[in-house]
């Protein structure tokens, strides 16, 4: 069976926390490895995502967080994965985080790599770290050949895996995966997948991340337009065919990014499980 993952996004309120809990045990049935929860930018939900994780596992969850710098100091940031350790935490996905709204060029970044060595410094427990890879090349990367030298760096730093940007090119995968392993970099490299569910907010966050919409799928997808039944079956198919040639390219397993929603994670997921 494919070893899948699933990520949320941390709710408002507690009536959202609910809804979330009864979102991960609907998906529990596929059997995923874990459960993990983003962390805002700037971290702007370091409070909700705290929570949601909390809450998640108090239900019996595997939920994990996501950290990031967030405007914070080390100290800080240790000492809320010291919070998270005393929740059972054995996973992390480390991340540099994204800028916050407003804050500018004025804003500077510390970056993974960085994360990532003053954890392995300073926390003594076992911890499985994850950080973020880019299969069409990070938006603020100078060029791809440098994304996988940055890549490096977070490796050689303690990481023990990657998760990447989703994409709707199986061959984005292929390549970059290959050109990783030339590079030294022989940690497992999980795919991220997006299910297509609004075309509107599909484009939004592409654009901000830098990730190819194929223009057919574009074209088809402007056709759809607004009918919600033919799009989660166009998209559903679309995203199932993706998965299916990734695992069959030896992907080690999916990271899905549910947007807090069930079904057509589901509907993916269904069709790859035999």
């Amino acid at each position: 069976m494919p070893q899948f993952s699933f990520e949320f996004f941390p709710p408002r309120s507690s009536r959202g926390r609910a809804n979330l809990v009864a979102t991960a045990e609907r998906l529990s049935r596929l059997g995923p490895e874990f459960y993990s929860v983003t962390y805002g930018a700037g971290g702007s939900t370091r409070e909700r995502t705290y929570e949601a994780v909390a809450a998640l596992r108090e239900a019996g969850i595997n939920a994990i967080p996501h950290l990031s710098w967030g405007g914070v100091d080390a100290d800080d940031v240790i000492a809320l994965l010291n919070e998270y350790l005393k929740l059972g935490i054995d996973r992390i996905v480390a991340l540099r985080g994204d800028v916050p709204s407003g804050a500018g060029s004025s804003h500077q970044f510390r970056y993974a790599d960085a994360l990532v060595r003053l954890i392995r410094a300073r926390i003594d427990a076992p911890l499985y770290i994850e950080v973020a890879a880019y299969p069409e090349v990070h938006p603020d990367a100078p060029s791809a050949s440098r994304d996988i030298e940055f890549l490096k760096r977070k490796i050689d730093a303690g990481a023990n895996g990657c998760i990447t940007q989703y994409f709707y090119n199986a061959e984005a995968y292929f390549h970059f995966r290959d050109r990783c392993a030339a590079a030294g970099i022989d940690v497992p490299i999980v795919p991220g997948v997006m299910p297509i569910t609004n075309y509107d907010t599909l484009a939004r966050f592409s654009a901000k991340a830098g990730v190819d919409i194929p223009r057919w799928l574009q074209r088809r997808l402007d056709e759809i337009g607004e009918h919600a039944d033919a799009l989660l079956d166009f998209s559903t198919e679309v995203v199932s065919i993706l998965c299916q040639r990734l695992l069959t390219g030896g992907a080690p397993g999916l990271h899905f990014y549910t947007l807090n929603k069930a079904p057509p994670t589901e509907a993916i997921a269904e069709r790859l499980v035999p």
